[in-house]
């Protein structure tokens, strides 16, 4: 485990938690090591809501599939983030969306219930990480309903200006570059890839942005 300290460091879970602490919690919950190749199901929707991943290395997708089939992306996992611990602290029966590796991935779960429940040892930082859990939570939910704001937008054009301004925003610059290719961009902002493809040239030759690949630049 030594060689993802720095990782683990990143942890929204260890914020706070002395360096010294950190393996000696990750012991006391119980956390297994898991590795999962590209494109393999790291968590499956409708399983038991029951662990956190804590992701290690590589990066993984989530995602949700309708009843015929169209995914739409809920957001990106990158090293050191958490992912599914919304639906485990909720204690729902099962998961509303899987959790899908780009790319070999190296994945830390830990069960839920270790880190609600305080053990035996009444670790001192136990609390402190709760209070980690509970604000990373309300961080996301902060995302999620940007997101919602994107895509509640009517047009694929006013979808995909928003987005595309909430990233410079971001990235405090015209010029940046996105984690999605066209097909899982347009499964984020929910419309059709081909619609999105003449949408973006047609912004193109307006002038209001250029775009190489996944990386863009408004205008």
């Amino acid at each position: 485990m030594e060689k993802y300290f720095e990782v683990l460091r990143k942890c929204p879970l260890f914020v706070g938690i002395a360096d010294e602490h950190i393996f000696k919690m990750i012991n006391c919950l119980g956390a297994v090591l898991e590795t999962f190749d590209k494109k393999y199901t790291i968590i499956a929707e409708g399983n038991p809501a029951k662990f956190i991943g804590i992701l290690l290395s590589g990066s993984a997708q989530i995602e949700q599939v309708d009843y015929y089939g169209n995914r739409t992306i809920m957001g990106r996992v990158e090293p050191s983030q958490l992912f599914s611990e919304e639906f485990a602290c909720a204690e729902r029966e099962s998961v509303p969306v899987s959790v899908i590796a780009n790319e070999p991935c190296e994945v830390l779960l830990v069960d839920c219930n270790h880190i609600l429940h305080t053990c035996h040892n009444n670790c001192s930082f136990h609390q402190q990480m709760i209070f980690n859990l509970m604000k990373n939570m309300a961080t996301k939910n902060i995302v999620y309903h940007q997101k919602m704001e994107i895509t509640s937008k009517r047009t694929t054009r006013e979808k995909l200006l928003a987005y595309l301004m909430f990233c410079a925003k971001e990235a405090a610059s015209n010029s940046f570059e996105i984690p999605y290719d066209r097909q899982e961009l347009a499964d984020f902002l929910e419309v059709d890839r081909s619609g999105l493809s003449a949408e973006i040239s047609k912004l193109r030759k307006e002038g209001i942005l250029q775009s190489t690949k996944n990386h863009f630049e408004l205008l």
